[in-house]
């Protein structure tokens, strides 16, 4: 495995072990990780390099043999095992995450039991997970013969995570990756290098590890790229922004390929929705990890004859929310992931209020904290309607039917998921046909996701799907056979 070496805060980070380390020259030199929140240094991590990316390919291209003759029975208990030791150590990893990326101690918690969980539904996937029979005298062409197809592992897969899940979106990608019988090439997020070092850790330490079929890389453009133009690697799975993604696509040449690239999530309230449960909704999808999450809510188009009384109770709700420390219990949303995502929110803002929009809520920074902020009065134009804000914004517009909504809606050159809120099951199964997206929810926000249903969206947002027995599918490859 090349885990390449990774010093934290304390006496155990700075004795782990590992097998193998990254150059000498980049061993010398480590970035430090501040807390978003206050500034401390909470972990520290390697400057790798090209060579250190091509020295984790090559050992991934040699494990891969090894892994792809794994017996199922050993990657199942891998990931069991994997799961079982996140949950002994579940405080510590939600502390972790509180630290490198400020997500509120009670959403952390929830993360790593979520991690958990799509381990372990990827190992319960396994056990089914395979190919079929094909009868191949279904056409008069066709002649008796013995055929089907098995799902084989595609080899080596890179696996490129971002910070806003550092530990769940890392699950999702190695987890599936691993149980299938690859060898994996794992680049997390800088912003939380320590989070994914830990999580390789138990991977790496188990005792049904397949050898040196994980490795951990760290870096920049420079190391992406020479992980994706490599011949090696027949499976790229990426999690971030679309410019990146489009560089991929454009550097990968000919493998699997997949992307999940953020969104620009919506929601319809209609006139016979139950507002009070729609508003107390619309504000946890809008806030929720500081609005740094794909399917964060951004976009609320209300029919005009409830407008009013909607954007009343959606101010009230967003007004409750706790909004301060990240390690304090009761904290609902902590601050923004760096000075550049506050900023660049800020500046979004007061543009729409300088073109005319006006700031229904938005409270006063408190430790440099960008609060939670509800706008109206904006138009389709305006970046915070047209373009992913990432942030703790939302925009609130009428109009006068579903029509209209959906118009809109789909206007966005994003497809991730969106929702309505609606009493009427016609209704509701007009906006699902009609809307252009990876996920339709009726009645709560599009800010849900359950790690077990297939995950992703169409246009800009990517392809592909994520979730356990879906992403198996993106880490294998058919193959068919046939017997005289």
């Amino acid at each position: 495995m090349a885990l390449f070496n990774l010093f934290g805060g304390g006496e155990e980070d700075r004795e782990a072990k590992i097998l193998f380390g990254s150059t000498e020259e980049s061993r010398e030199t480590l970035i430090e990780r501040k807390s978003p929140y206050d500034g401390k240094v909470v972990s520290r991590y390697p400057v790798c390099s090209e060579a250190d990316a091509k020295r984790a390919l090559g050992i991934a291209k040699v494990a891969s043999k090894a892994a792809a003759k794994s017996p199922l029975y050993q990657r199942i208990a891998w990931l069991e095992d994997v799961a079982t030791n996140i949950r002994k150590n579940e405080e510590d990893f939600a502390r972790l995450i509180v630290d490198e990326i400020a997500k509120p101690i009670h959403f952390a918690r929830i993360e790593v039991q979520r991690c958990a969980e799509t381990i372990e539904l990827t190992a319960k996937e396994l056990v089914a997970f395979g190919g079929e029979t094909i009868p191949t005298d279904v056409a008069p062409s066709g002649r008796d013969a013995t055929a089907w197809y098995e799902r084989v592992p595609a080899g080596v897969a890179v696996c490129i995570t971002p910070f806003n899940f550092p530990l769940n979106l890392i699950a999702h990608k190695i987890a599936p990756a691993l149980g299938a019988g690859n060898a994996v090439v794992l680049k997390p997020t800088p912003e939380a290098p320590l989070t994914a070092y830990k999580l390789a850790k138990l991977f790496v330490d188990s005792e049904y590890a397949v050898p040196d079929a994980l490795s951990v890389v760290y870096g920049d453009e420079e190391v992406g790229s020479a992980l994706v133009k490599s011949p090696i690697p027949r499976v790229i799975s990426f999690t971030g922004s679309v410019p990146v993604g489009k560089i991929i696509t454009s550097q990968a040449g000919i493998k699997k390929v997949s992307l999940e690239l953020g969104g620009n999530a919506a929601t319809y309230v209609d006139k016979d929705a139950n507002l009070a449960d729609a508003a107390a909704k619309c504000a946890f999808g809008s806030f929720y990890n500081s609005g740094q999450v794909c399917i964060s809510l951004q976009r609320i188009y209300v029919h005009e004859a409830i407008y009013e009384e909607f954007a009343e109770k959606m101010a009230e709700e967003t007004k409750q929310l706790k909004v301060g420390s990240p390690y304090d219990e009761e904290t609902f949303m902590g601050p923004l992931i760096d000075e550049d995502a506050r900023h660049r929110a800020k500046s979004w803002v007061a543009s729409a209020r300088d073109e005319g929009a006006t700031i229904l809520v938005g409270r006063e920074e408190v430790d440099g904290i960008f609060p939670p902020t509800v706008v109206t009065d904006v138009t389709d134009e305006m970046k915070i309607v047209c373009e992913e804000v990432f942030a703790p914004v939302v925009s609130l517009v009428a109009v006068p039917d579903m029509e209209t909504a959906l118009e809109k809606i789909n206007a966005s050159p994003y497809g991730l998921q969106y929702s309505i809120f609606t009493d009427s099951i016609r209704t509701a199964k007009r906006f699902i046909a009609e809307s252009e997206s990876g996920g339709v929810v009726v009645n709560d926000i599009p800010t849900v996701r359950f790690d077990v249903q297939p995950y992703g969206g169409v246009k800009l947002s990517g392809v592909g799907r994520e979730g356990p027995r879906f992403a198996l599918e993106e880490f294998t490859e058919i193959k068919s056979i046939v017997i005289f």
